[in-house]
């Protein structure tokens, strides 16, 4: 299945502190490098990547709005992580309560929130991968410790 609809906007990116995510764990400071990762996405990055994700998605274009219905592209959060030198990324989703919240008229199954949530991770992936194989050219800002054991 492919997925038959242009890019949205690319997300504004969050400044909240990545360790506050229950999917993100970021080891000592760094920059997160946001402004430019942001750039990046302007810059065709998101469309690229949003490209490529939508030729193998599963979402067809009904469940796809409600994600836009909901706003949820505008809570996609990315950012460097020098330690792991690769591009982070938080997705938001459907969260377990929706039928209690009643979140959207058409949010009727298990399915479709699972079809949401593992999409948008999908998602999230796919740009992290454009950024980083495609944008980024910085190098990682971490440096080993002198006393690490060699093994030989």
């Amino acid at each position: 299945m492919s997925l038959q609809i242009a890019p949205p906007d690319p997300p504004k990116l969050n400044e909240i502190d990545p360790n506050e995510y229950d999917d993100a764990d970021i080891v000592g400071e760094t920059d997160y490098k946001r402004a430019e990762l942001e750039a990046f996405l302007a810059d065709g990055a998101w469309n690229e990547a949003f490209r490529q994700w939508a030729k193998q998605s599963d979402m067809d274009d009904t469940t796809f709005d409600i994600v836009l219905e909901l706003a949820l592209i505008e809570r996609f959060d990315f950012f460097w992580d020098s330690f792991a030198d690769r591009v982070g990324y938080h997705a938001p989703g459907i969260p377990e309560d929706w039928k209690e919240r009643n979140l959207h008229p058409e949010l009727d199954s298990w399915g479709t929130v699972s079809s949401i949530n593992a999409g948008l991770t999908e998602l999230g992936q796919v740009v992290c991968d454009v950024l980083k194989d495609d944008y980024i050219d910085w190098e990682s800002d971490y440096e080993a410790p002198d006393d690490l054991p060699d093994f030989e």
